[in-house]
Parts: C-alpha cells; structure tokens; sequence
C-alpha cells in the first residue's frame, strides 16, 4: 500500500464563527503510531482511535500498522470537537492513495467517525458550513443527519454520507470517472408560521401593555414588578409576539447560534429560525450558562441564544447577584468576551431584556402589606441584588397590578397583530430617521448615543425637557438616565405617529422610569 502526503479541509469554530482548516496526513512505514498536532482539545487527540478502529473495516487501510502524523493548520488556533474526524481519515486515506488526492483536496469533510465507521452528526453545522461558502468552498460533505441543516447555506453543495466504507467508495468512483450514487438529502421544511401568543389574552393592565409596546418598538429594556399571579411572566412570554420578524441576515445570525448550542432539529425538522427568540433561564442559572464560559470549551449562554430576541429574568433578586452584574457590559456593547489564559471569545449579544420581581421575598408586600412577613431588612436585601447601574440601564420600570374581580368580565384588549403594526411603523420611523446615524441594520431608539439626541438638529426644546432637567439636577437621575428618557419619549412619539416629542410624551418616558417604585 502507497504512503505519503494527503490533504483535505475542514472547519473549526470560534465562538459562534467558523474558521477554514487545512487538514495534512503524512503515513510513514516505520514504529507504528499516530500523531495528531495543531493545538486540539482532548476530543481531537483521541481522534486517532475512533479512525483506527474505523480504517480496519476497509480493506488495504491498515493505519495501525503505519507511522501517520496529522497537522490541523493553522495550527495555533485552538481547534474543539470531534468535527474533525472525518476530515483527518479522507486525508490519511488520500495519503495512502485509497482517494484520489486532486478530488479531496478542496473538499470540506464535517462529522465525526464511530468505531463502526459510521459518520455522526455534530452541532453547529450551519455556521461551519457557511464559514467554508464564505471561503470559496464549493463542495462539503456532512453526516446524513447534519444534511438538512447544511442545505440551509446556498452557494454551496451538500453531500451527505452515512459510513466511512460508502465515502472510500464514492471517492474511488470519482477518481475513475464513473457516476456516484449519492444518499438522498434530507428536504428543508419551508419556515413555517411559529405560534404567538396572543396579548389579547392579558386582562386589564394598560401600564404594563403600553410599556410593553414602547419596549418593542424602541428596544428598550423593561422591569416588570408586582405581586405573584398578577401577569408579569404572561407579559413577558408575548413580547417576541410584537416584535418584527427577523430579516435574512439575522435569521441566519441566530439559527448559527442555535446550531452551535445543539439546539436545531435533524433532518426534515431543521429550518431557518425567523422569530425573534425567547429565552428565560432558571433563576439557579449559573454565570457560565447565562453569561457563556465553561472551563474546557467555550459555550454561548443564555444572553447569546437570546440575540435578536427576548431575555427574561423571572424572579430576578433571586438570581446570583454576580450574574446580574455581568449584564451590564452586554446591554452596553450587545457583545460579551469570555477570556481565558489561551484565548478569548466573543459572542454576539444584542438583546430585549425584561426583568420580573415580585415585592419582598414573601411576595405578599403591596397595596397595605398585611399579610406580609418580610422584614424592613429582608425587603432591603432582597432589592439590593438589583443594583442601581443595572436599573439604570433599564428605560421601562412597571408596577404590575394585581387583577381584581372587575377584569374577570373585562373585554378583551387589542391583540398583538394590532399592536405589532404600531410596533413596525414606528420602527420604520427610526429607521428613516436614524439611517446615517446608525451603522447597523434596522436601528432602534434605543441604539441612538445620547450625544446625537442632545445636539442638532434633534435636541429638544427645554420647554419639553423642563420636568427632565430639574431631576438631572437634583441628583435623582443620572446622565445615562436622561439620555435613556430622551430615547424613550421619542419612542413614544413614533408610536403616537408624531414628529417629535413634546413635554407629555418626555415626562410620560420619566414617569414610566420610576412606576415600579424601585429606587434606580
């Protein structure tokens, strides 16, 4: 059996990115051993093992009997994940002249390769294989069941395979000029409508509805306080609903992430994601699950898989207060770097985020407080997780009522159709308005620096700001908190449908900041 060098392609991940790698096996006669060098994690080392076990099922591959050493280049960048497999047995079977090298060479190979030579799916597919499209690639191979989810890429063609055994085949095929019989791929469902519910469906509450369409159209984040039972997590779950339907390029953007967190369906299930998402970890979530981390690969948390979409927070002075501390960064930049001693990763974090609380710990501490049994010290302690540069960052700050008998027979209020269509004219409006202003797609009120809304040509009137500047005098409000104010009032005149704000809509925004009676 021939030795010498074999090449092949593959793709690494960072963070939710892909990066091309050059895959070169070199096969020796001599000491028997496998070598695999480019800075891989444990999972790429024991590779060697599963590919051994694997080439002995094909006749005239006996790698174990062979010197094979294997570079991932580049090879200082950290390279994670079983993905790789495949890739490094094309390339040994190429450097054994089992495939022929010139078919090989600039294909792409994902998946990882059983002890049975059975090629397994793995996550994150769809921005590894959107990497390699964005490089020039034109060919990839990919387990069966990743197929559906690499079809979602265009540009490019998918070749799914099931075992190692059927690939060497198919490869032989090629290089002697015969037809290859490929396995069917898996047909992508066309997106399909995704539930919404229906905001119609909240009794009463006209505070927190009207907060709740100021926060959708402007992007601003939201604090939802009140009592068990009174409607803060039913609010919360139809925000997505008044949201506008992700555009292309963001549809992809998260579906990427989706794919690497393992989160997308397998084969007819797979399909673009093209509503905005709605996360809501457990208030036990750990900073790594919701911030991102992990001591050996780097993961995503919660704030990433909400990207485009809804974080909540429910029974928020319940989460680590360390947790909440680390939200401030993303709400700023709409990224977050995890760093570590060998690398750092960004991830993409560009989020609603809405916060829930109940009164005191007992949740028992409105309207008189009879039943309460928390102490002055308790309630302090308890809102004290919730610190003031947090809230700060928060526009949209909601006492939630508790419902009483007459909302029992109330008429159902507007649904979310109606709102959502005030939602995007109004973000039409922004759009229009702030176009240059703003280098991203699709820009909000929220997104607008605070210096732009104080000069020309956008600055209000003091008559409109009157009520604002005397609080930023007298030290209840911070400069950030009336650069959020001044957003938020033109939020609300987008969706009155009017030019500009005036003093109603600039002190509504004030008022809306300090309605849940948390100090901020």
């Amino acid at each position: 059996m021939g030795t010498g060098l074999g090449r092949t392609r593959s793709v690494g991940l960072r963070g939710v990115h892909g990066f091309v790698v050059d895959v070169e096996a070199h096969v020796t006669p001599g000491l028997p051993g496998f070598a695999i060098s480019g800075l891989g994690d444990s999972a790429v080392k024991q590779s060697s093992d599963r590919i051994k076990a694997a080439a002995a099922l094909i006749d005239d591959m006996p790698v174990s009997q062979r010197r094979v050493t294997v570079n991932l280049s580049p090879a200082g960048e950290r390279k994670v994940g079983t993905g790789f497999d495949l890739a490094i047995f094309v390339a040994v079977a190429a450097a054994m002249r089992l495939v022929p090298t010139e078919v090989v060479r600039d294909v792409v190979h994902i998946g990882e390769v059983g002890l049975d030579g059975t090629v397994r799916p793995v996550p994150g597919v769809l921005p590894l294989v959107r990497a390699a499209a964005m490089t020039g690639v034109r060919h990839v191979v990919v387990p069966v069941a990743n197929a559906g989810e690499a079809r979602l890429v265009s540009g490019i063609s998918v070749h799914p395979v099931a075992d190692v055994t059927e690939l060497v085949r198919r490869y032989d095929a090629l290089g002697k000029g015969r037809a290859v019989d490929e396995v069917p791929v898996p047909l992508v469902v066309p997106p399909a409508p995704e539930p919404v519910r229906d905001l119609s469906e909240v009794v009463g509450q006209a505070d927190a509805k009207l907060a709740l369409e100021i926060a959708a159209a402007g992007g601003h984040h939201l604090l939802l306080a009140g009592p068990p039972g009174a409607g803060k997590t039913m609010l919360a779950e139809r925000l997505p609903g008044l949201l506008p339907a992700l555009d292309e390029a963001e549809s992809m953007e998260v579906t990427a992430i989706h794919s690497v967190l393992g989160a997308l369906g397998a084969g007819e299930d797979v399909r673009l994601i093209s509503r905005p998402p709605f996360v809501a970890p457990h208030h036990g979530a750990s900073q790594a699950a919701v911030i991102g981390g992990g001591s050996g690969h780097i993961r995503p948390g919660a704030i990433t898989q909400a990207h485009r979409g809804v974080l909540f927070l429910d029974e928020t002075p319940e989460f680590d207060k360390g947790v909440l501390q680390s939200l401030r960064t993303p709400l700023e930049r709409g990224s977050v770097s995890i760093a570590r001693a060998q690398e750092t990763v960004t991830f993409p974090s560009r989020f609603l985020l809405v916060l829930a609380a109940n009164p005191c710990p007992c949740g028992n501490g409105w309207g008189k407080g009879l039943d309460c049994t928390c102490t002055p010290l308790m309630r302090r302690s308890y809102f004290g997780k919730l610190s003031g540069p947090l809230l700060d960052r928060v526009d949209l700050q909601v006492h939630v009522q508790p419902p009483g008998l007459s909302m029992a027979g109330a008429p159902a209020g507007e649904s979310t159709t109606s709102v959502a269509a005030r939602v995007a004219g109004a973000r039409a409006a922004q759009g229009e308005r702030w176009r240059e202003v703003l280098e991203h797609r699709r820009g909000v009120n929220a997104d607008v620096p605070g210096s732009v809304l104080r000069g020309r040509p956008w600055r209000l009137p003091t008559s409109a700001t009157t009520t604002l500047d005397r609080t930023l005098e007298s030290g209840s409000l911070s400069l950030r908190g009336y650069d959020r104010t001044l957003r938020c009032s033109w939020t609300i005149a987008d969706v009155l449908g009017l030019q500009r704000p005036g003093r109603e809509e600039v002190d509504l925004a004030l008022s809306l900041r300090h309605r849940a009676g948390v100090a901020a």
